[in-house]
């Protein structure tokens, strides 16, 4: 078999190839036999200047074969390897990586004699890898493809806790050869290298060769204009790179020096020589600041992790033991995240397990290493980073098909060209052949790449001075076309900040008791203890809605982890054992002692706690629901009483034990404030055409209450539950009136008059049923989703053809935000336009910590904006004294000059470093804020409509051009060296002031056109070239009445005449109007006189015609070889082109109110989706 499927997240297919020995290479025998032929046959009987031509023919060809091995890696792999079936007999292989995981690559193929024996691989078997991306594939002879190399990431608990680490000096030699060092290790490369790759893409080497006809039909100083902009283009991109790939090469695993558990006994061992299934101590140990080296599993101790620097979460995160887990259970690094110290996070305080059988020696905590380098977390984003640098272009299959849509026109009038050239016996070969060459070359111009690159970078430098950093730049103009927007709720749409209200539920009516000195003392020592809060220097950190339960009952909570009433006679509760809260559980648990006297208090979602209670009370589930309907957030309160035993025992008891058997303690009420800019920021997206989504762990009522407060929903909201006679499911509204039999057949007439919300609960009945294509498209709020079920919701959307953005935190969304076509990860920070006390957290942060600018940041700091810092420490020094003018103006100066130096040229993207980019998503916003989302869309659709302008332009441009230079070229019309360089100045800053265009500060609810290949574009195309043509033929025609006498020969010499000037002006004429007329303004970017640059370069262009049309200044003109104009033919041309500029704008304008940018028709996608899978299921 020559094909193996891997199907993984980076590589899709792997083929075998050999290579082959050089002289057999088919970009050597088959030329070698050409030079052959040439040198015995075609020398001897033609003349030797025609033989010349040929030669040079033969030699281009061979160039162009060589080039499109180092630009094509299918044509490499079949001029220089030859495929295989037998493994063996392969030395190399092509790799194809899944969609939008990069391009396909050629990598060697290694074998190796395995030096030891293992659990899956018997001794001295045989090794078969290759690598890609910095990620190891192993060949699987069981399983007859290649697989990721395997870590030892999903054993069983048992498994960990009997591990003692590498007991001989042969594992750990096997160790070394199979995973290797624990370090980040690629190559530094140098701007020639970086250079030489960027002067060998198929672009430049198109434009060089364009460079060398124009320098054939001698026009010097545009050639070399243009030659000198492409090098200066592609250098610039090479630097940026270099600084990026610099920058990313200094993130390292921080050097220390651990305690190892190798061959039976502790040994020093620096962070770099870890291998998985080490043994190791770690923790904050005699207070150095040091990252963990890997991603590691804690077998006994806990410990307080800031996780900041990979998913952007700013509170701390407890990491407990796996002791108390089933033994048996298998480890899931998605799952079980509370056991996992992720690499390059940093702890910040620890606490070892002396009771454990294997003891650490310096007292830290007893870990094993799971995953090392570019496999962990850390390496994965720096993956993503490293290999997301390549340049970026928006619609790049599309102007693939564009430029071959223009080469058609062009092909046709250079055919037209060579039949009338051969028409005429006289004619030069050469001169034909190279006008012919010309006309099609021109249809390509050498801004493009240019443009496509400058209309994406611009966006990714606007998103970062705003806090937004993008890993994956493609994605930009995916951000225009999003037609539906998904919210997580909580932390997201809602504050983090709770506000406790009080509890409920403890007697059957239903009034809430917010006076604590008459709640049940068992409740107020739940509130008090069941929560996973610590201390970490002096300050208590831990979930918002635990802190504020605390702070509402009174209690206070020490070091030592006891908590006690502040005021009052309770007795102190200390906490022995803690059952961290699950996604998957929707609980959490402690064991505590109240004297003497063990408990088992637990919290979670009442619907989970409901079926753990000995006795249910009559009024349990009105008295939640009552106050989810109001938005608030309601948690079951239960407890159990344990029998009497040791400490030891009560530590170790099984968790589901703990957390059954339960007596009801009441509900605690908390409400969860809605972020003040939720709602308008969610109005404006609602009134842009956007459909809304809310995703969230949450009760269905609690989430359809803030819904409808964020204007999510608007129509009578149906909730899919089971029935109430328990057969099936049916729509119950909130307040439980009609329900409405569940028919998957029946959602979409449904989802017409009602807004729609189901619950996680649902999603197995919807995949047995296979009704999932049917019933989420429509859906409006998800609720009580577990994060593998917010995963499956993006896949459904994208199934049935939906643009998606997902918005939520770093943390539980990362599956979604992955899936979505654009993810907005949101680190709980602060938005950069506001500044004073909401940013304190951030100004303690840089006060006790001074800033050095332009300092690389090691692989764990955690970023600190240098702006907002500045800002701040600005804002404090004005509320203590007024700045004089000078003062003022000197801040200024600096911080735009900061500002230039951080953002770089517009040209190169922004270097995104490990602070501010997030594992979780595409995008990383430091807002608290939703507000990001609505900037990426005002981004993506400016870069989206940016780019389609520049498309219709290039095109009608590349139209005029190939006419000029074919018709009127028959004529002997020719422009003049001078007249093309100004020509040339004058586009390329029209692009590039186009491009720097803003977007509007609001969204509109008109929508951009997604592509580039519709109705709008080839009718405005055809409509304004037309008018074009008619000036253009109308103006020559003209002016060859005043020269009749005049013969001008087809390949003469170019010399100053009427018809030549008349010709030139007319084309700039028409090039300014196209620029004019096919600026997209409003609703998506600045207008012409709001955009000033552009307006003035325009202004330039008009003034600059109008004193060379008038002929006021003779020397310009005699210097620019254009010749007076007669009098009335000027006002003719004036008026002409005043008339062309018209109509062109009133088509342009008519188009554009006829062809408005329309939501995608989802709705028949989905159809056809649920169609195909039904044919699959029969």
């Amino acid at each position: 078999m020559s094909r193996f499927h891997v199907n993984g997240n980076v590589v899709e297919w792997v083929e075998l190839l050999k290579k082959r020995h050089w002289p057999w290479r088919l970009d050597v025998w088959p030329f070698a036999i050409l030079y052959a032929v040439w040198l015995l046959t075609i020398v001897p009987s033609i003349d030797f200047f025609d033989a010349l031509i040929v030669f040079g023919g033969l030699v281009t060809l061979h160039i162009l074969v060589l080039l499109f091995t180092a630009w094509s890696v299918d044509f490499r792999c079949f001029v220089q390897y030859s495929k295989v079936k037998d493994i063996h007999h392969a030395d190399a292989c092509k790799v194809t990586p899944s969609k939008f995981s990069g391009s396909k690559e050629i990598v060697p193929l290694h074998f190796r004699e395995s030096s030891a024996g293992s659990v899956s691989r018997p001794l001295d078997a045989e090794e078969i890898y290759f690598d890609f991306r910095k990620q190891c594939f192993i060949f699987s002879k069981e399983r007859e493809t290649f697989w990721k190399l395997p870590y030892p990431s999903k054993e069983t608990f048992r498994y960990y806790l009997k591990s003692t680490g590498h007991g001989s000096e042969a594992k750990v030699a096997t160790a070394i050869e199979k995973w290797g060092r624990n370090v980040f290790e690629y190559p530094q490369p140098t701007f020639r290298k970086l250079m030489k790759e960027h002067c060998m893409e198929p672009f430049f080497v198109f434009q060089v060769f364009c460079v060398g006809l124009w320098c054939l039909d001698e026009y010097w100083y545009y050639s070399l204009f243009t030659l000198f902009m492409l090098f200066l283009f592609e250098s610039t991109m090479a630097k940026s790179r270099l600084k990026t790939l610099t920058e990313l090469r200094r993130v390292t695993v921080d050097a220390q020096t651990l305690m190892v558990h190798r061959c039976g006994r502790w040994v020093e061992l620096p962070g770099t020589e870890l291998l998985p299934g080490d043994v190791v101590s770690i923790g904050r140990l005699s207070g150095e600041d040091k990252s963990v080296p890997a991603d590691m599993l804690i077998l006994a101790g806990s410990a307080i992790v800031n996780e900041a620097i990979l998913t952007g979460e700013s509170t701390p995160q407890w990491k407990v033991s796996i002791s108390g887990r089933g033994t048996e259970v298998k480890l899931s690094i998605k799952r079980d995240k509370t056991h996992i110290l992720f690499g390059g996070t940093k702890i910040l305080q620890h606490t070892p397990d002396k009771s454990f059988h294997l003891k650490t020696p310096n007292g830290g905590c007893l870990a094993i290493v799971l995953r090392t380098g570019f496999e962990t977390s850390q390496g994965k984003l720096m993956r993503t980073i490293l290999f997301s640098t390549e340049r970026v272009t928006a619609n790049s299959w599309e102007s693939g098909l564009f430029i071959l849509f223009l080469l058609i026109f062009a092909i046709i009038a250079a055919g037209y060209v060579l039949k009338k050239g051969f028409e005429d016996p006289t004619r030069s070969r050469y001169k034909l052949f190279l006008s012919c060459s010309l006309i099609i070359t021109s249809v390509i111009p050498p801004e493009l790449p240019m443009e496509l690159s400058i209309a994406v970078n611009t966006s990714l430098i606007a998103l970062a001075r705003r806090g937004i950093f993008c890993t994956e730049p493609f994605r930009i103009p995916f951000a225009g076309k999003v037609d539906i927007c998904c919210f997580d709720k909580t932390g997201t749409l809602t504050s983090d900040d709770m506000e406790f209200h009080g509890v409920v539920g403890l007697e059957d009516n239903l009034d809430l008791w917010s006076d604590m000195t008459n709640v049940p003392v068992r409740t107020l020592e739940i509130l008090a203890a069941c929560h996973a809060l610590v201390f970490v220097d002096n300050k208590m950190v831990g979930d918002p809605l635990e802190k504020a339960a605390l702070k509402g009952v009174d209690w206070s909570y020490t070091f030592d982890e006891k908590a006690m009433p502040k005021k009052g006679s309770g007795h102190a509760v200390q906490i022995i054992q803690r059952h961290h809260f699950a996604s998957h559980l929707k609980r959490m648990s402690v064991v505590v002692r109240v004297q003497e006297e063990f408990f088992a208090f637990v919290k979670g979602a009442p619907e989970t706690i409901q079926d753990r209670l000995i006795d249910l009370p009559s009024s349990y589930v009105h008295t939640y629901k009552k106050y989810t309907r109001q938005g608030s957030r309601v948690l079951a309160l239960a407890y159990k009483r344990l029998p009497d035993m040791a400490v030891g025992e009560a530590r170790s008891l099984d968790r589901d034990l703990v957390e059954s058997g339960l007596t009801f303690a009441g509900f605690a009420v908390f409400n969860c404030p809605i972020r003040t800019d939720s709602a308008s920021v969610l109005s404006e997206l609602r009134g842009s055409s956007h459909d809304l989504v809310m995703i969230t762990g949450d009760q269905a009522l609690t989430a359809c209450h803030v819904a409808g407060q964020v204007h999510i929903i608007s129509k009578p909201t149906l909730i899919l539950g089971p029935a109430r006679n328990g057969d099936g499911f049916a729509w119950i509204p909130p307040d439980e009136t009609d329900v409405i039999a569940y028919s998957d057949k029946e959602v979409e007439a449904l989802s017409d008059s009602y807004d729609l919300c189901i619950g996680g609960d649902c999603f197995e009945m919807l995949q047995q049923t296979n009704a999932v294509l049917q019933v989420i498209p429509y859906v409006k709020v998800f609720a009580r989703v577990a994060p593998e079920q917010k995963e499956l919701i993006m896949t459904t959307f994208k199934t049935v053809g939906r643009m998606t953005l997902m918005c939520g935190d770093g943390t539980n969304d990362v599956g979604a935000l992955k899936q979505a076509h654009v993810g907005v990860a949101l680190l709980n920070a602060v938005p950069p336009a506001q500044s004073g006390d909401t940013l304190s957290s951030q100004t303690s942060k840089s006060k006790s910590k001074p800033v050095k600018p332009k300092k690389p940041k090691s692989g764990s700091e955690i970023n600190v904006d240098n702006k907002t810092v500045t800002r701040l420490d600005s804002s404090a020094s004005g509320s203590n004294r007024r700045l004089t003018a000078a003062e003022k103006h000197r801040k200024k100066l600096k911080q735009l000059m900061d500002e230039m130096n951080e953002e770089g040229d517009g040209r190169s993207p922004p270097i995104v470093k490990l602070g501010d980019a997030s594992m979780a998503s595409p995008f990383t916003a430091k807002h608290a804020s939703v507000a990001p989302t609505t900037d990426i869309i005002r981004q993506g659709r400016s870069t989206l409509v940016t780019t389609l302008q520049m498309f219709k332009i290039l095109g009608l441009n590349c139209l005029a051009t190939a006419y000029v230079l074919s018709v009127m070229n028959l004529d002997g019309v020719k422009l003049g060296d001078m007249q093309a360089t100004i020509s040339g100045v004058f586009t390329a800053a029209f692009f590039l002031f186009i491009s720097h265009a803003r977007p509007l500060p609001t969204l509109s609810a008109a929508r951009p056109h997604p592509n580039i290949f519709c109705a709008y574009v080839f009718l405005s195309l055809l409509g304004q070239f037309s008018a074009h043509l008619l000036f253009l033929i109308s103006a020559v025609n003209e002016a060859s009445k005043y020269m009749p006498e005049e013969c001008i020969e087809p390949d003469s010499d170019f010399h100053p005449n009427l018809v030549n000037t008349v010709s030139y002006i007319v084309n700039m004429m028409i090039q300014v109007a196209t620029f004019a007329v096919n600026y997209m303004g409003h609703p998506f970017n600045q207008s012409i006189p709001e955009n000033k640059p552009f307006m003035y370069a325009l202004l330039a262009a008009v003034g600059f015609f109008t004193i060379v049309a008038s002929d006021l200044f003779r020397d310009m003109n005699d210097w620019l070889k254009l010749v007076p104009l007669p009098e009335a033919l000027r006002g003719k041309l004036i008026i002409w082109a005043f008339l062309m500029f018209c109509t062109c704008y009133m088509w342009e304008r008519l188009l554009r109110w006829a062809f408005p940018g329309r939501m995608p028709a989802w709705k028949k996608r989905q159809q056809q989706a649920a169609a195909i899978l039904q044919k699959k299921r029969l």
